[in-house]
């Protein structure tokens, strides 16, 4: 390992008030480990030594940018870290998946909420306005095969979010500000807002709670505004890679959220061809009618003006669009399925707000678009944004989470039942619907793959089974949202009652 050469006095003459040298300086970390950074030996004048490199330690690789290349003395205050150019300084990470794509490893915190009279009512007066109005911005690579001083810094920007950007993001600064003075913060969730998330930091801050100002009866988790996960995604993806544009932009002019919020534009456009069959649409847009409910996914995107099915603003947001269909008098024939869970890996997760399942619902709003069936048509009735309320992720879904585990662990009950037709159904005993008002678990796939403790089969294991820890094989299976849950949801969707959550 070696040292890149760099000036003695290059650090202390540097001019901190000059954007433009704040950038070229930090482009010189590109290619070389935090650990090189350190074996610079530069630091404040009244900086003790850290230990950056142990997991325990709060401030993260952004402090010994700061600290220990910088020459700054790192500050929890709501100024930029560097006043005098306006520039805040956040070092994040991306992850590598195993099919070689680069993928935002976490959420970028900005600062601190507060649940007392300091909140500010107006963004611009706000220190997520002071902290993010220009960001250098230092990508790292997590490597958790090595230590944290050893993982390589690759990409490094100055980044400002755009007009749209901001007019999202004042939205969801609004909702944030009004829960808390309505003493409301304990109901907080990353998944209510778009890109500006309320997120808890750390493990320690998920499971720390304090007094609301405006509400000391009741105790809301310590939270940080944040730019949500999915956010600093495309961030990664299109302002650093600069990948081709894949999506199109619903919202071209921020001026159209002067007098609305995002989620009520695009409930307008939608709503407006409530009534209207699924056939009518279709000859409407352009399309060839299929009939099938995966056309009812294209068509919501050409309502939004859009060409394919990829929406910036949704994939910034986290925003799942997804078709239900209620049944001619009332119901949702179909449970709403998640992706497959590893069985082994359900077992590994530290805690359950480490878990995939909550940082799914945690994260994710969902666009949900309404078709019932009248006679022999499918007729839109509208559409509705919905995230979870922390009430139901902290509790039936957390209780399906805790009960999957138990029965994993414990392994799992396989009894094999001749139906009449000659057919074998494999019976478990993992949580069905019955056993919880919010969620079950049950088969992702339709074809069904055992591989039980005598070495006997039943269908193609490798292709549609995952292993349990005990050596057997099961069908794969995903957590599912049951179907009466759905239908709570989306209910009262066209009665106007469409923009509720």
């Amino acid at each position: 390992m070696s040292v890149w050469k760099l000036s003695p006095n290059e650090c202390r003459t540097l001019d901190l008030s000059n954007p433009d040298e704040l950038l070229r300086y930090a482009k010189k970390l590109i290619g070389h480990s935090f650990r090189e950074v350190l074996m610079l030996g530069i630091s404040p004048d009244d900086s003790s030594m850290k230990d950056y490199g142990n997991v325990k330690f709060k401030g993260g690789m952004g402090t010994l940018i700061e600290e220990r290349y910088f020459g700054y003395k790192a500050n929890s205050d709501e100024h930029p870290d560097f006043p005098d150019a306006g520039v805040e300084l956040k070092a994040t990470c991306y992850d590598v998946k195993k099919d070689g794509e680069l993928s935002a490893g976490e959420r970028l915190s900005i600062t601190n909420i507060h649940y007392d009279e300091r909140i500010e009512v107006n963004l611009e007066e706000s220190g997520v306005w002071r902290k993010a109005s220009l960001i250098l911005l230092i990508y790292y690579e997590r490597n958790r095969s090595i230590g944290k001083l050893d993982q390589k810094i690759k990409y490094v920007i100055m980044f400002t979010p755009s007009d749209v950007d901001w007019a999202i993001i004042k939205q969801d600064y609004e909702l944030i500000q009004k829960m808390v003075m309505d003493g409301e913060a304990d109901m907080l969730s990353e998944s209510l807002t778009r890109y500006l998330g309320a997120c808890t930091k750390g493990a320690t801050a998920a499971k720390s709670w304090v007094n609301q100002y405006r509400n000391p009866a009741r105790q809301a988790k310590q939270r940080n505004f944040c730019f949500k996960r999915q956010y600093m995604d495309y961030i990664l993806h299109h302002y650093i890679m600069s990948e081709p544009e894949d999506s199109e932009s619903i919202i071209e002019d921020a001026s159209v959220l002067n007098k609305q919020t995002f989620d009520e534009y695009v409930l307008s456009v939608i709503n407006a061809y409530a009534g209207k069959t699924d056939k009518q649409l279709c000859e409407m847009l352009g399309m060839a009618y299929t009939g099938n409910k995966a056309q009812w996914v294209s068509i919501t995107y050409k309502l939004l003006g859009l060409r394919g099915e990829h929406a910036q603003e949704f994939e910034k947001a986290g925003i799942s669009v997804r078709t239900i269909r209620v049944k001619l008098y009332g119901g949702v024939k179909e449970s709403l399925s998640l992706d497959t869970f590893d069985f082994i890996e359900l077992l590994e997760e530290e805690d359950w707000e480490h878990s995939d399942l909550f940082a799914y619902f945690d994260e994710t709003r969902f666009l949900f678009v309404v078709f019932q069936q009248v006679d022999e048509s499918m007729v839109l009735r509208g559409a509705r944004f919905w995230s979870m309320p922390i009430t139901d992720l902290e509790g039936p879904l957390h209780d399906v989470w805790d009960k999957t585990r138990e029965v994993i662990a414990e392994g799992v009950e396989l009894v094999p039942v001749r139906q009449k037709d000659g057919k074998i159904v494999v019976k478990n005993n993992l949580p069905g619907k019955q056993d919880n008002p919010v969620a079950h678990v049950r088969p992702h796939t339709g074809k069904s793959a055992y591989r039980f403790m005598d070495g006997s089969e039943i269908g193609d294991v490798e292709r549609h089974a995952s292993p349990l820890p005990d050596g057997r094989w099961m069908t794969k299976q995903s957590f599912w949202l049951n179907n009466d849950y759905v239908y709570s949801i989306v209910d009262l969707v066209g009665d106007n009652d469409s923009e509720r959550g």
